[in-house]
């Protein structure tokens, strides 16, 4: 994979504007910028030479003055259920995780967006790691492309990507944008807005920017009914407080049949009772809004534990009696750390690079 060169200009995390504004500068046709925009994102290419319908002079134009980055994933880790979680080791030697999330057919891929979280969810384990900075588009777009890669090279095709790794997309609003372009676009990955999701603990100036600039769905993390509560785990609720974030909510625009998730973790003893299902169905009735229970996933350092399957249960059919429509998130991954708030990066810029067990090297391709 081309990594070296960093004085020449990255193609990836490119737009098709910006390619055709960069191709342009040669002299070069549009047409050139969606062969090439191809070539990178539908055929996974990460160089030059085999991009055929080029011709040799123009190849060699690219080869010498570009390049296609790509940060290697330093570590493959393959759960008992087929999840697999990828570290990569990005250009400045700090490290993201993303997920790939098999299940029936479909292949979804949840991407990181930020090195770290600066909101300090108190259940999370990303934000436990500080903010370090944003990922650019080009590292946020090349999670799709080397899970791609690796499904291609075993006859299948990626389906979904959800921004719920680790770090909070809204707060790295141009790169991620930048991204979804990438991946909306029929010279990009091609998927279509309902396949890819933004998730976000609720900044509520950027939600409806964002939904009105690109057709993605939208799931925010709500995790309790009560401002009080909400603010001690979720530190940014004491800016932007429930009644200001499910009224953004409501607002965002949605194609017909679709709906905003309210993603809501459940946490032993903390945010689970009746009396909190009640108060949750009575903040979201009249709303085009579904929940996602998510029993916590436990993590080291966190003073939280899940509540047992028939809390859940009796959380679940309290919303659904409220008529609001609730699943609960099957749990995923858990063994090898890969399932929702377990992300974190955990072979950081100056830590340990072989990590914990259960790990496959990846070398530097996909």
């Amino acid at each position: 994979m081309t990594n070296g060169g960093a004085d020449r200009t990255d193609l990836k995390g490119m737009t098709l504007p910006e390619l055709e504004r960069f191709l342009s500068r040669w002299g070069k046709e549009r047409y050139r910028a969606r062969q090439l925009s191809r070539w990178i994102y539908q055929r996974f290419a990460d160089d030059f030479a085999g991009m055929t319908d080029l011709s040799k002079e123009f190849r060699g134009l690219l080869a010498a003055s570009c390049r296609i980055s790509g940060p290697p994933a330093e570590r493959v880790e393959t759960s008992a259920d087929g999840t697999e979680k990828y570290l990569f080791r990005l250009e400045d030697g700090e490290a993201v995780e993303s997920v790939l999330i098999p299940d029936d057919g479909r292949r979804t891929l949840c991407i990181s967006s930020q090195v770290g979280c600066a909101l300090e969810c108190g259940f999370c384990a990303t934000g436990a790691g500080g903010f370090r900075r944003n990922m650019t588009s080009a590292e946020i777009v090349h999670q799709p492309f080397f899970a791609g890669k690796r499904l291609a090279g075993r006859g299948e095709r990626l389906s979904n990507v959800v921004f719920m790794g680790m770090g909070e997309p809204l707060l790295n609003v141009p790169e991620v944008s930048r991204a979804i372009e990438i991946l909306l676009s029929q010279f990009g990955f091609g998927l279509s807005g309902k396949r890819v999701t933004v998730s976000t603990a609720g900044i509520v100036p950027e939600m409806l920017q964002l939904a009105q600039r690109y057709p993605v769905s939208f799931a925010v993390s709500i995790n309790a009914a009560r401002d009080d509560l909400r603010s001690l785990l979720m530190p940014i609720n004491r800016k932007y407080p429930l009644r200001e974030l499910v009224a953004e909510m409501k607002r965002i625009p949605l194609q017909s049949g679709r709906k905003v998730t309210a993603e809501y973790v459940l946490l032993a003893g903390v945010n689970d009772s009746p009396e909190d299902a009640r108060a949750l169905s009575r903040l979201l009735r009249g709303a085009r809004i579904k929940v996602n229970l998510i029993p916590f996933n436990p993590h080291e350092g966190s003073p939280y534990i899940p509540p047992p399957p028939e809390t859940v249960s009796r959380f679940r059919d309290l919303l659904l009696a409220a008529g609001i429509q609730t699943i609960t998130r099957e749990r995923r991954g858990a063994d090898i750390r890969a399932a929702c708030g377990q992300l974190s990066g955990s072979v950081h810029k100056y830590g340990n690079r072989t990590g914990g067990s259960g790990g496959v090297a990846a070398g530097g391709g996909a």
